[in-house]
């Protein structure tokens, strides 16, 4: 009966296939660990398990946006207080070695001490689609990139009739001259005839990379203007810093305190005050570079 009456805080160090979770006191004293599978069915025991030891006050989760967010989810959907946990602290790590039970108890351990307390993204509303959207196009983009320099590349080395014609110019005519060149299929033991078809494989993948971008750029557009009709009228800010924003904030921005929560991890829970002891610490320095990015871009 006792143990149903008592406060306990839950840590979870996930992976991919499984997730190791741990159960602690309110001294941090552990009480058990055990594995669970990275299913619904999973999850649903990983809670009831939990919930065996007392009334689980909250629940450090790593990798909330990433292999913990499935289960950050379900955790949140049973109106529980989950708290977004990051890596362990290196010298624990030194000291006590590697190992998923480690990491679930320093999880469970770090949301007790208030080290951690971040608020995760709901990845359940717009913003999600626009960030899985954008994850689509950054690849694109990144594609599209390799593509240009592997063509400027080839150029720099070829053959002098290609290197004169297509050395020097902008990216949009490299490809389009490329894409145009001819050659000869049995002569590509050649070096010329080879350049020609590696640039027109090239040119032809730029080209598909440039209209999945622009693809994308439709889909999204609209997405953003309607989740921030107010921001992106903002003179300089155009869709893609709008989106940055956006997907830095999540679906839930009020889990953001203040200008400097946009950029740090959100330092103050008032939902988990009662189910830890209050300390001082200072957060880290730091933040999201792709918002700064974005905030540059769009300044």
């Amino acid at each position: 009966m006792a143990a149903k009456k008592r406060s306990v805080i839950g840590g979870v160090d996930t992976h991919r296939d499984t997730h190791h979770a741990a159960v602690i006191d309110s001294t941090g004293g552990l009480l058990g660990d055990a594995e669970f599978p990275a299913t619904t069915a999973g999850y649903t025991d990983l809670l009831a398990w939990m919930r065996s030891f007392g009334r689980v006050a909250a629940v450090g989760v790593e990798g909330t946006g990433s292999y913990g967010a499935g289960l950050a989810r379900y955790l949140t959907s049973k109106k529980m207080a989950v708290v977004e946990v990051d890596r362990p602290d290196r010298r624990a790590r030194r000291a006590q070695g590697k190992s998923d039970p480690i990491d679930a108890v320093a999880a469970a351990r770090a949301t007790l001490a208030g080290t951690a307390m971040g608020t995760p993204k709901t990845r359940t509303g717009p913003v999600e689609a626009i960030r899985a959207l954008r994850v689509a196009r950054r690849g694109a983009v990144k594609a599209r990139t390799a593509a240009l320099n592997q063509m400027r590349g080839l150029v720099a080395a070829a053959p002098e009739p290609l290197r004169a014609r297509l050395t020097r110019v902008s990216a949009t005519v490299l490809v389009n001259r490329s894409a145009a060149l001819t050659y000869d299929p049995a002569r590509l033991h050649e070096p010329e005839h080879a350049t020609a078809a590696a640039l027109v494989g090239l040119a032809r993948r730029a080209t598909a990379l440039t209209e999945e971008i622009t693809t994308l750029d439709r889909q999204v557009t609209p997405l953003v203007q309607k989740a921030a009709p107010r921001t992106t009228a903002l003179f300089g800010v155009g869709p893609e810093v709008a989106a940055q924003l956006l997907t830095t904030a999540g679906d839930n921005p009020d889990r953001l305190h203040s200008e400097a929560g946009a950029a740090l991890t959100p330092w103050k829970r008032p939902d988990l005050a009662a189910s830890r002891s209050a300390i001082g610490f200072t957060p880290p320095t730091g933040g999201s570079a792709s918002r700064s990015r974005g905030v540059a871009v769009g300044g």
